[in-house]
């Protein structure tokens, strides 16, 4: 029994060096050990007096790691000591064992330190059924407190950071996530994502030289005033997915060159029947009762019947007997809503067939673009007027034109990456357009800099496309590039970019995932710090 307690006392408790067991009791589902602490002198957590004078003694019954599938419980004793120092306030203190128990604590520092683990690793529910696996169960509040009492991360200024924003409640609530982009760890974590709070942060680490950013004006500003002795770069993928936007504006200006319209007919096809006096086509179900009443009214009165005899009939009113006979056409009875009225939307109509034949189906689309025009009604009538009136009209014979995002994706991929499909199709869009072709070169050009970094030529690309009159959105772009020049050029030049800072963004998604619920901004920034 003493090799038992001698091999257990050196498993359990080796980084110890003043406990010592004294007894191991086992059942079928726990495992007891009786252990006393041998320190001959303790300091007071008051005034950190060392004492060796003793009180009295007392057990506490913390819960240690599992052992083979059974909780251990250590009823450990442990003294009270009289404080040796006569101005402390404190007067009697209990012993801490260092690395095994803490005030309060009900759990071992080692169990206490795996249940942490747990729970920055999977929070809150998935981590208390964790925990049940493999024999400590706790709840998920109880882990939500140890990773709230755990300290912050020492505080560390480091020489390259990456800022961006990452969402706590996408479209209304955004924080900033900082990453040192040497060791791609993160540093802190702030609730908004103000100019004012990031220049404070940045105000308090003078060490900073170089910071890392997308082309958002609270970054640039806050690290302006917080940090001007750092160089400001721009992502260059931030940069690329903005040269991308405007690229696929101007080809949606152009759409109508990706696909000729169709040649029209030299030889008239036959008329329709005059629908004049026949507003409503046959099949209408209005229609149709009013031209069978018609019919039946106006044979009871060519048989002799009377007026009134006619509406005892039918049972309908004597007026309506009057209108019906007056009329020689059933047409003449399609007043007010049977005839067809002047609307807002008449104006636009061959505009909406024009688009129509171009191969835009899609009603929303459709009211989007004459609401941009001016159109000052709603989608409904729009709508209507589809499924009514264009549904019925055959499309011109062709394969469908492609979509302006897929010729911007076209013209956005490296030529050497495009398989032989996507370059013939890309050479028949840009043949009918030469401003898409002025694009693309644009485009080419600009992506020859970010992949060799060769910003020295990004003054003369900017005057290049500045001038160019057909192709607006290019050259808003090239405009706004002209407002944090020293940045893009930064970025177009020096190796440095915001790659590590979106690896984070998304790990904080994964988080606020697992804490749906109870993902409070204190909570998340201990977990994104120190897991």
């Amino acid at each position: 029994m003493n090799e038992v307690r001698l091999q257990l006392e050196e498993l359990l408790f080796s980084s110890l060096e003043s406990v010592l067991v004294e007894s191991v009791e086992a059942t079928d589902t726990v495992i007891r050990v009786e252990a006393l602490s041998t320190a001959r002198q303790a300091t007071c957590p008051c005034c950190g007096c060392l004492s060796g004078r003793v009180h009295g003694s007392y057990l506490r019954f913390p819960h240690d790691l599992p052992t083979a599938g059974k909780s251990v419980v250590v009823a450990l004793r442990v003294r009270r000591f009289v404080c040796a120092e006569g101005s402390c306030p404190r007067k009697t203190f209990a012993e801490q064992v260092p690395g095994f128990t803490r005030r309060f604590g009900r759990r071992t520092e080692r169990l206490r330190s795996r249940l942490i683990s747990v729970g920055l690793a999977l929070a809150g529910r998935a981590g208390a059924r964790m925990t049940d696996v493999f024999g400590a169960p706790v709840s998920r509040n109880t882990l939500l407190r140890l990773i709230a009492s755990l300290p912050d991360p020492a505080a560390t200024t480091p020489r390259v950071v990456g800022v961006d924003e990452y969402a706590q409640r996408k479209g209304r609530v955004y924080g900033t996530v900082l990453v040192d982009v040497e060791t791609r760890r993160p540093i802190d974590l702030l609730p908004d994502r103000e100019a004012d709070t990031l220049a404070a942060w940045l105000a308090e680490r003078p060490g900073i030289e170089i910071i890392c950013r997308d082309r958002a004006p609270f970054f640039a500003e806050g690290a302006t005033r917080g940090a001007p002795q750092a160089l400001q770069v721009a992502d260059r993928w931030h940069l690329w997915h903005n040269l991308g936007e405007a690229a696929e504006k101007c080809v949606y200006r152009h759409r109508g060159c990706l696909r000729p319209m169709p040649a029209r007919p030299e030889e008239p096809q036959e008329k329709a029947e005059p629908t004049a006096l026949s507003p409503w086509p046959t099949g209408h179900r209005f229609a149709e009762r009013t031209r069978a009443k018609h019919a039946t009214i106006h044979a009871l009165l060519a048989a002799g019947h009377s007026k009134r005899s006619v509406a005892r009939q039918l049972g309908m009113t004597l007026n309506t007997i009057l209108r019906f006979s007056r009329a020689a056409t059933p047409e003449e009875m399609f007043t007010g809503q049977w005839q067809s009225r002047v609307t807002r939307l008449d104006d636009y109509k061959p505009y909406l067939d024009q688009r129509w034949q171009e191969g835009c189906t899609n009603a929303w689309k459709l009211w989007e673009e004459i609401k941009a025009q001016g159109y000052p009604r709603g989608y409904a009538s729009v709508r209507d007027y589809v499924s009514r009136t264009l549904r019925g009209k055959p499309q011109p014979v062709g394969p469908r034109p492609p979509s302006a995002r897929a010729v911007t994706r076209w013209i956005l991929t490296h030529p050497d990456a495009l398989t032989e499909g996507d370059q013939v199709h890309l050479k028949a869009a840009l043949a009918n357009c030469p401003e898409l072709t002025t694009l693309a070169e644009h485009v080419r050009s600009f992506g020859h800099m970010v992949a060799h970094l060769q910003g020295n030529q990004l003054p003369t690309w900017i005057e290049a496309v500045t001038s160019t009159a057909d192709l607006p959105s290019l050259r808003h772009f090239a405009q706004r590039l002209e407002r944090d020049l020293d940045a893009v050029n930064a970025g177009l030049t020096l190796p440095w970019n915001s790659g590590v800072v979106e690896g984070h963004v998304n790990r904080i998604k994964m988080l606020k995932r697992q804490m749906f619920g109870r993902a409070g901004f204190e909570l998340l920034r201990k977990r994104v710090l120190l897991a």
